[in-house]
């Protein structure tokens, strides 16, 4: 046994506003979805049907349906008068139903879609029809007569619905998944990407703690050696105190300059930066001028695109119109050949007639040419009729040749109207192109905004770092200078004392030189406060310096170390306490500096 094997294809499908009638009810629209499938059967023969469904969106078990096979057709064709045959009768209603569809939303539309029917509740068969409404009256384009579908044709539509609803639910279901299975992976990839960044930043911040721990040791060892250098170069730094201040001198100068040159290549890369920021925002105005025109080309374009479509409804209306005067001549032509028709049966009986009247030729002669007479009149109103149906062939053929210029027309139409939207999806494409080229110019403007604000950043810890460094070594001058104030001061106040213990101290050939005494042997004399033996002006100076190191100096240059300089009190006699002091010259600083006499 062969099975049947058929293949459905939608050619249309929509939702419509259809006036639906019942009896006994008043009328109303409804928003029906109609739809237009072609079955093709390929086994046992090849066959061809169309199927007609009305369906309800919201009702579910509101289903009217027809199919046309092509003996229906050709009962429907006779029925109706229509001129197509069935290969093309599909497509003519859908661009009937299109009408419908385009002018629904009107006011006063000119072509409807009604179903009438004969019960109270569209219960039963129903009439589809496609009116086209004019100032004079409703045309009748065409009426197709619908049967409500039975139980089995409303379970297998529905069967339909959900297997569709189902396949769209699974086709939701992947792509659900895809999109979960993609953000997930990109979560996972956002993650390693900041484990990577906290571990390069965690990276950064050791080797960061590394280099300033190692920077800090640096600086311990370098002022440790130059301690030690101080300690070793004491008995000289007198003769070279001037030179070592020069030198110093010339290496701040030379830091200075180099500060400053790096400051001023900073503020040139700033100009520079700001330059270019300045060009890429004139780019940026002239690309939002060339977006402004880009976007009034676009709007030109679909206003044309608009006219043109217009032009083509007209043109289509024109069409429809020529098609009905052609289908009314055609009728014409028929109720003429029905005429000629009848005229030869006249004929055919006139002829006849003469056979009979041959036989009676001699009494009824005046009878025979009357009747010739007859016949030839009858001829020539064949004869015009023939020319009748001549000239109404020739306007037939007119008529056909403006139909074929109007659809060459239509097809210039329509090519244009494919160029105008080809051109329109050009300009789109360029539009998109601007876009983005507008959106990567953006991006490059947004780094160079960057790369400005960590210029500047820069710029602002090179400032800092380079007044940081001037108070460093103002403190340092301070610093130095105060040491070497507390060194003479030592040193005056050890000399008397030496002197009195020893008088050759006080030969005029040496001088007064500053003792060093190191500290891990035993003091000559006894070790005791500065307040005991000190004056009020070294007493000054120790709270000055206990002042400085509260206020915020480093207390590594207040430590005691190795090569620090003890002071020794004077024994406690009153004659030594009163002894006179004897107006000294001045004595050179043990660093940079020479100081007053002390009177």
């Amino acid at each position: 046994m062969n099975l049947e094997l058929q293949k459905m294809e939608e050619l249309f499908s929509k939702v419509l506003q259809v006036t639906v009638r019942c009896r006994d009810c008043e009328q109303r629209k409804a928003n029906i979805r109609v739809t237009i499938e072609l079955r093709t059967a390929t086994s046992p023969a090849h066959k061809r049907d169309l199927l007609l469904k009305l369906t309800d969106d919201l009702d579910p078990f509101f289903l009217f349906t027809l199919p046309i096979s092509d003996e229906d057709f050709q009962s429907l064709k006779v029925q109706q008068g229509l001129l197509v045959d069935f290969a093309s009768f599909p497509q003519k209603f859908i661009d009937l139903l299109n009408l419908c569809y385009s002018q629904q939303t009107s006011e006063n539309p000119r072509f409807l879609l009604q179903l009438s029917c004969q019960s109270a509740a569209l219960d039963g068969p129903g009439n589809l029809s496609v009116v086209e409404a004019n100032a004079f009256k409703h045309l009748n384009h065409l009426s197709l007569r619908l049967i409500q579908g039975s139980d089995r044709d409303v379970k297998d539509y529905l069967a339909a619905c959900f297997s569709t609803l189902k396949a769209e639910k699974l086709a939701l279901e992947t792509r659900l998944q895809k999109t979960e299975e993609d953000l997930s992976r990109r979560l996972t990839d956002v993650q390693q990407t900041l484990s990577q960044r906290n571990i390069e930043l965690e990276k950064l911040r050791s080797d960061w703690t590394s280099q300033t721990s190692c920077l800090s040791s640096r600086h311990s060892q370098d002022l440790q050696s130059e301690r030690e250098k101080t300690v070793e170069l004491q008995k000289r730094l007198q003769q070279q105190s001037e030179q070592v201040l020069q030198d110093l001198d010339s290496a701040h100068k030379r830091s200075n300059q180099q500060l400053q040159c790096r400051l001023s290549e900073l503020e040139a890369s700033c100009k520079e930066l700001t330059e270019v920021k300045y060009k890429n925002d004139s780019v940026i105005r002239e690309l939002k001028i060339k977006l402004a025109g880009a976007e009034e080309e676009f709007q030109h374009v679909k206003q044309q695109v608009a006219s043109l479509r217009r032009e083509n409804a007209t043109l289509d209306t024109e069409i429809h119109d020529k098609e009905r005067l052609v289908s009314q001549l055609q009728m014409r032509v028929a109720v003429l050949e029905q005429g000629i028709s009848d005229k030869e049966q006249l004929v055919s009986r006139t002829k006849e007639v003469l056979e009979a009247t041959q036989q009676q030729r001699a009494s009824l002669e005046e009878n025979a040419e009357s009747k010739e007479r007859h016949v030839k009149k009858l001829e020539t109103a064949v004869k015009s009729m023939s020319e009748e149906q001549k000239k109404a062939n020739g306007i037939i053929k007119k008529l056909q040749g403006e139909i074929r210029e109007l659809l060459g027309k239509i097809k210039v139409k329509n090519s244009v109207t494919v160029s105008q939207e080809k051109l329109l999806q050009d300009t789109s494409a360029q539009l998109q192109r601007l876009e983005k080229e507008f959106q990567s110019t953006q991006e490059t403007l947004a780094g160079k905004e960057e790369q400005v604000v960590k210029l500047k950043e820069q710029l602002e810890t090179t400032v800092q770092k380079l007044n940081e460094c001037k108070d460093v070594l103002k403190t340092n001058e301070n610093v130095i200078s105060w040491l070497n104030k507390q060194l003479n001061e030592k040193q005056l106040l050890r000399k008397p004392l030496e002197s009195l213990e020893n008088p050759s101290l006080l030969s005029p050939t040496q001088g007064l030189r500053a003792h060093f005494s190191p500290q891990t042997g035993k003091p000559s004399l006894p070790v005791v406060p500065l307040t005991d033996v000190c004056p009020p002006e070294l007493q000054a100076v120790q709270t000055a310096k206990r002042h400085i190191q509260n206020v915020g100096l480093d207390s590594k240059y207040f430590e005691r170390r190795q090569d620090s300089i003890p002071i020794y009190s004077q024994p406690s006699n009153p004659l030594t306490r009163d002894f006179p002091q004897r107006p000294q010259s001045s004595i050179d600083s043990a660093y940079f500096s020479s100081m007053n006499p002390i009177s």
